[in-house]
């Protein structure tokens, strides 16, 4: 159990990238972390409590909502950070491809973020934040990804739902939608020559730039409903 007034955060897509920032970032903030993953590695540090599996499986956000509690007791706040990216033309994606994006990025939001609700109504109050994605909103003809767009394009608008429909029982619920975001999954030199695809600030931003977007909702209890854009300027260049 966490000791009184110690926040828990739950994290998913925590073993790269934005996720694992994310983690560092609240420990440093002094809570207490679940940080799921398809592959996570048990943490050494007895205050992050790492969960493995599928987030399309509904089972895994029982085990995720089950092992907060059971070890912290309690549930503060929750990142949908889980997702996935997969460009091809529209004719091109197969039925394999529509079931893993959707499973992911609308599935595995669902049935975490119900559950997760429900404990937070118990208590009168927490924080969720999706991720959602600059290209849900503006489309470019050279990386074409339509199911991106609709699954990220779904959680924008499932966080204003939400937002609206919890506010009056002390529950926030915010997006940020990142736009080009240099992560290590990616080789630093994939980022180059990206030309007039770069953002009007004229470079791709870093993992600490969404960390700080995310960090700066949490730490602003009147804002819910908003959908934060961490895009270089992207959203308000079209």
């Amino acid at each position: 159990m966490t000791s009184a007034g110690e926040k828990v955060a739950i994290i998913t897509g925590g073993s790269q990238g934005i996720g694992a920032g994310l983690v560092a970032a609240y420990r440093r903030q002094g809570w207490s972390v679940v940080a799921s993953a398809r592959a996570m590695s048990p943490a050494a540090d007895p205050a992050v409590l790492c969960v493995d599996g599928d987030i399309a499986d509904p089972a895994t956000a029982e085990r995720i909502v089950s092992g907060a509690l059971g070890r912290f007791g309690r549930i503060d706040t929750l990142i949908n950070n889980a997702g996935v990216y997969l460009s091809r033309q529209f004719t091109d994606y197969t039925a394999a491809d529509y079931a893993q994006v959707t499973g992911v990025n609308l599935g595995g939001f669902f049935w975490l973020t119900q559950l997760v609700i429900a404990e937070m109504l118990k208590r009168n109050g927490g924080h969720v934040v999706n991720i959602s994605a600059t290209i849900a909103q503006y489309a470019n003809a050279s990386e074409p990804s339509v199911l991106t767009a609709l699954t990220k394009g779904g959680l924008a608008a499932a966080t204003r739902s939400l937002a609206v429909e919890y506010a009056s029982r002390g529950i926030r619920v915010n997006a940020v939608s990142p736009g080009i975001i240099q992560t290590p999954a990616h080789p630093a030199e994939s980022y180059a020559g990206l030309g007039d695809r770069l953002p009007p600030l004229g470079h791709v931003g870093q993992v600490g730039d969404v960390v700080a977007g995310i960090l700066f909702l949490e730490a602003s209890p009147f804002i819910t409903g908003e959908i934060l854009h961490v895009d270089g300027g992207q959203n308000a260049g079209h």
